[in-house]
């Protein structure tokens, strides 16, 4: 007699509740025990399988008026699971991680939850790319679906892509914008990276998925060991870096659960299958307060959906787009579509001063130099006291852009940790490693507190916070040493006709470290009497 795998009956059952939202209703009778010897029923022609399990269809009967349940969104995890289709052996590994995962349901919640933005858009991709939809749940590997996700290694994003493989799948990445963050570049890029990895890797999606996280070369240099050493060139047999070797094996064992999570005793959070955004055209630079303001939504929300932007409003060279949740996006559209192009940002009329250079223009208004050259047509850097030029600024205070890059960076250095809170302004030749060791923790650590990667570049100035449980001493000098170190904090008491501009050129520093150091909106007018903390170069206050 004919015995029917279990994971056979999980695909036709998946597929039968499928076809039965269309109103067609399925009735599975029981049969007899089934022998000892396992077929695949798809692979023995009907006349010669042995009666079975019962499948019948029952059509609506004639004269017979069934009440109408209306089908309701279908849960993006069932379409996950008709699509699952890589081929691979269980393995000791793969139970590990299961393991794991079945112990921290809250996790599972958690992330699927998150997951409810992106996945049904990541699915259509990958569906429109005949790519496996295993691949949907690699962003739970990478950053538990998390847009701002940035790691020790400095990638970013949901797909978590370091600089360089961005830039080379032609992600965006600029003052403005990083495209890691955005769920369209991002998943674009992450995607056409999977597909060159599969090719690569001669359509071994295991490798393919293992050279994602390790870089196609360590893969293809374990495949070649191997060769030489007449062994087998699958995953599992590979010597690869322990993360990689236990990378593969979660995201197999997220499918697993996915697959069948009454087997683990779990219960997964339903992910409705209904795409949660729409892809505006916007066709030019948008202050992001106007546009939630447009919207009806506040700012966070806008950035929740568009994290791919560091400042106040989208990048002036593009992307001009902006994701905005379905409900609201046709409402966003029409109001946009009344707004002039030139109001969509605030616009500043800024008389040149003498010995004011534009770097300090742009820094003044937080913006840049390249936005201020392409505003007023110029060629270079030039410009000319008594000169008026035209500068985008934001419409609201900067702490209305409560996700930008600037605002996340203050929440990171704010939030409460064990120890003593220090600051440590940057000096000439110091890293991570160095500052570390003088606060007794470790470099990773001080990156990850200040919002940063051990690899990311220091800035001469840059202010560090450090949560330290040791006593601080000042580092021992050599006379040579000590004349480096050329940094002072000063207070500075602020007087009559005093402007940020105006201190911060007469200290030589920039009006965006003033602000940072003091805890201040730039934009703000200062008070006499105002006391206000300087960080100077002594060497540079000569005239």
């Amino acid at each position: 007699m004919l015995n029917v795998m279990p994971h056979t009956i999980t695909r036709l059952s998946q597929r039968i509740a499928a076809l039965s939202a269309t109103g067609v209703t399925f009735l599975w009778l029981a049969a007899a025990p089934a022998s000892a010897n396992p077929g695949f029923a798809d692979n023995i022609p009907l006349e010669m399988a042995e009666p079975g399990p019962t499948l019948t269809l029952i059509s609506p009967v004639s004269g017979l008026d069934l009440p109408a349940t209306p089908a309701g969104p279908e849960d993006v995890l069932s379409r996950l699971r008709r699509g699952f289709d890589l081929v691979y052996d269980d393995n000791p590994r793969t139970a590990a991680e299961r393991k794991w995962f079945v112990r921290h349901p809250d996790y599972l919640d958690r992330v699927l939850t998150r997951a409810q933005r992106y996945l049904p858009y990541i699915v259509e991709e990958l569906e429109r790319r005949d790519m496996p939809l295993e691949l949907a749940l690699l962003p739970i590997v990478e950053s538990a679906y998390d847009p701002f996700a940035y790691s020790h290694g400095r990638a970013a994003g949901l797909w978590q892509m370091i600089p360089g493989t961005a830039r080379r799948f032609g992600v965006k990445q600029n003052w403005w914008y990083d495209g890691r963050r955005d769920v369209v570049d991002s998943t674009r890029a992450a995607l056409d990276y999977l597909q060159y990895l599969e090719e690569l890797n001669d359509g071994d999606w295991l490798n393919a998925i293992a050279s994602y996280n390790s870089g196609e070369g360590n893969v293809l240099r374990a495949v070649r060991r191997n060769k030489k050493a007449g062994k087998p060139t699958d995953f599992w047999n590979l010597r690869l870096p322990k993360e990689t070797s236990m990378y593969v094996p979660k995201l197999l064992a997220l499918v697993e659960i996915v697959s069948s999570p009454d087997s683990f005793g779990l219960t997964l959070p339903a992910v409705v299958d209904e795409q949660q955004f729409v892809v505006a055209d916007i066709g030019s630079q948008l202050d992001l307060a106007l546009a939630a303001e447009l919207a009806g939504v506040d700012v966070d929300t806008v950035y929740e959906f568009n994290p791919g932007y560091n400042r106040w409003s989208t990048d002036p060279a593009g992307p001009h787009r902006l994701v905005m949740p379905v409900a609201v996006a046709d409402q966003f559209e029409k109001a946009l579509d009344d707004v002039p192009v030139r109001e969509r940002v605030r616009w500043k009329r800024h008389k040149v001063r003498n010995g004011e250079a534009i770097s300090q223009i742009a820094e003044k208004y937080n913006t840049t130099v390249a936005t201020i050259r392409s505003a007023n047509n110029l060629r270079g850097n030039m410009i000319r006291a008594g000169h008026h030029l035209l500068i985008p600024v934001a419409t609201k205070p900067l702490k209305a852009y409560s996700k930008s890059a600037d605002a996340r960076l203050a929440k990171t250095q704010n939030r409460k940790r064990k120890g003593n809170k220090v600051e440590h302004i940057v000096r000439s030749g110091e890293s991570f490693w160095t500052i570390a060791q003088r606060y007794k923790v470790t470099h990773r650590q001080l990156a990850a507190w200040n919002g940063m990667a051990p690899g990311d570049t220091l800035s001469v100035g840059r202010k560090l916070v450090v949560w330290t449980s040791a006593a601080v001493e000042s580092p021992r000098m050599s006379p040579t040493q000590a004349l480096g170190n050329t940094t002072r904090k000063l207070r500075y008491t602020v007087r009559n006709g005093d402007s940020l501009y105006l201190i911060a050129r007469k200290f030589r520093v920039g009006i965006d470290q003033i602000a940072r150091w003091n805890g201040i909106d730039k934009n703000k007018i200062l008070r006499p009497g105002q006391k206000l903390t300087m960080y100077v170069d002594i060497t540079k206050q000569s005239s």
